[in-house]
């Protein structure tokens, strides 16, 4: 069984039409979809960028961020994308969570009222306590930025 986590949550603009909250699509799903509380309809350009606003502001427990990510399905069609991916919001956050998204596509996108832009994943965050030292402990990898794609070619 899943964990569930009591999370605050209110809506920053009255409609007499509210969006649904935050909420996930599928039993198993790791995030949930967030919706566009757009005041009308908005045109993105290619390469071009917005800040969308959802509608909604959150109270996230001490020690939980949330990460704001794209959906893959969206990104595929379309080619709009979350500029700051992951976007994080941090517990001691309390304004309205707003979407930075751009169109990485060749084409212009339309986001209405309602589109589903985003995923929501809330996730326990680690505190890290630095500990300098003279040397690393060594592991058997060298290098990096596909540098396991270069080591398997040479092996072939």
């Amino acid at each position: 069984m899943t964990a569930e986590l009591l999370v605050q949550v209110i809506r920053v603009r009255t409609s007499s039409d509210p969006l649904p909250l935050p909420r996930y699509m599928t039993a198993d799903a790791a995030g949930m979809d967030i919706s566009a509380d757009l005041d009308a309809e908005l045109t993105i350009p290619p390469l071009g960028r917005a800040l969308i606003p959802t509608g909604f502001a959150l109270a996230l427990p001490q020690g939980y961020e949330a990460q704001v990510r794209p959906r893959s399905g969206l990104a595929l069609r379309s080619g709009l994308t979350i500029l700051n991916s992951p976007g994080t919001i941090d517990a001691d956050y309390r304004d309205e969570v707003q979407i930075l998204l751009i169109n990485l596509g060749d084409q212009p996108v339309l986001v209405k009222r309602g589109d589903r832009i985003a995923q929501l994943v809330v996730a326990p965050v680690t505190r890290v306590r630095w500990q300098e030292v003279e040397q690393l402990e060594p592991t058997g990898r060298t290098g990096g930025f596909g540098h396991t794609d270069l080591k398997k070619s040479q092996d072939s």
